[in-house]
């Protein structure tokens, strides 16, 4: 499932991004659950191409169809690297793994325990997804931000074309040009979380939710269409692929709308609103009331509905961690679990998201972990059969 689903940053300020300053700034996401239904894949692409006037949805859904297309197939066309000749070694590859691994280890803990009951191979697979999103969106969040121009993400790019191509730059793109190499990942969500990178260095106020969850699918939601084909579908699973994508997107945006929520406070002070503009003013509110930051029934009022909408979320995603393999679902679980405590923990400090972080003690999550590790050994269920 989602990767921002685990992926999501545990507050930590990273140096792992020194190479940035040789290249050349920060916002994050929210959603809606209506779920966009086709009758067929192809056709139903096509149609909404062809329609100027699509929602983000439809236009989310496209990518969904071809990624889980590519995962039936499961092929990819043989990609050599093309590294130096010293360089060919299993040795080598084997340590750009391991540094992807340290870097999960040391700025997402919890995820990276249950990536350990996963197979070697798609545990070090997930480990190079991570550290590519970590580094991707520490370009417009991290120490570096401030030097980071549209031309800049273009090198970003071009530098992903080129590492799915076989041509990777260091060792943390070795790691992932040969985890594309060796699953059914399409390159289009990663260029879609650029693409986020580049919302975030011009848009700073979303009009409506169908605007935000364009970007909430961007930042987040590509996380769990780059690693469904790493984690893989249980065998005994008889949902359908696009119905476990879908889920896998859910959990994405639930965890980014989460973020959205317990970050209100700290994004503006930065001079950024990510909430619908007009659901703001439905409730009788606006962005000057955002700046103001004072807690008032109006504001419990708007944020439980913002609450029910990031549940109505993590429930649709669910419903797609079992459909997972065995090995892959505990990481998963972990997150969503831990992430969804958050907008508990929201409602506990009487929607104060303006000058109280909402976070979850050492102690919930310690007893978080063997509830998640349950779940995972539950076989998958009859909830996206059909779907």
């Amino acid at each position: 499932m989602s990767c921002v689903v685990y992926y999501a940053k545990e507050n930590v300020s990273s140096p792992l991004l020194s190479f940035i300053a040789r290249n050349a700034r920060g916002g994050r996401s929210k959603l809606r659950t209506t779920r966009v239904k086709f009758s067929t894949g192809v056709s139903a692409a096509s149609a909404a191409v062809a329609s100027p006037s699509r929602s983000s949805e439809e236009r989310v859904y496209e990518v969904v169809l071809k990624q889980a297309a590519l995962v039936r197939e499961q092929r990819r066309p043989e990609l050599a690297l093309e590294l130096k000749p010293a360089e060919r070694s299993w040795d080598l590859l084997s340590e750009a793994y391991d540094r992807c691994g340290e870097v999960c280890a040391e700025y997402a803990k919890t995820f990276y325990l249950g990536t350990l009951l996963m197979t070697p191979e798609r545990r070090r697979a997930v480990w190079a997804i991570y550290v590519w999103c970590r580094r991707t969106d520490e370009l417009v969040d991290g120490p570096n931000a401030s030097h980071i121009t549209p031309k800049a993400l273009d090198r970003w790019e071009k530098r992903l074309s080129d590492l799915f191509e076989g041509r990777p730059y260091d060792m943390y793109d070795a790691a992932l040009s040969d985890t594309v190499n060796k699953y059914p990942v399409d390159i289009q969500p990663f260029r879609d979380m650029i693409e986020g990178m580049r919302l975030d260095l011009k848009k700073s106020r979303y009009q409506t939710f169908d605007e935000l969850y364009l970007y909430c699918y961007y930042v987040a939601g590509t996380v769990g269409l780059m690693s469904v084909p790493v984690m893989g579908i249980a065998p005994e699973s008889k949902a359908s692929t696009e119905s476990v994508y879908n889920a896998a997107l859910a959990l994405g945006i639930a965890n980014q709308l989460t973020n959205i929520l317990r970050d209100v406070g700290e994004d503006a002070g930065r001079g950024r609103i990510y909430l619908p503009l007009d659901e703001l003013e439905l409730a009788g509110l606006s962005a000057d009331d955002i700046f103001r930051g004072k807690v008032t029934d109006k504001w419990r009022s708007f944020m439980k509905v913002q609450i029910e909408r990031a549940r109505m979320f993590f429930d649709e995603a669910e419903k797609g961690v079992a459909e997972l393999s065995v090995a892959s679902r505990w990481p998963v679980w972990a997150s969503l679990l831990l992430y969804r405590q958050i907008l508990d923990v929201i409602e506990a400090n009487d929607y104060n998201n303006f000058t109280k972080r909402a976070y979850v003690g050492k102690a919930k999550k310690l007893v978080s972990l063997p509830v998640a590790y349950g779940r995972a050994l539950m076989a998958p269920s009859s909830s996206l059969i059909g779907r």
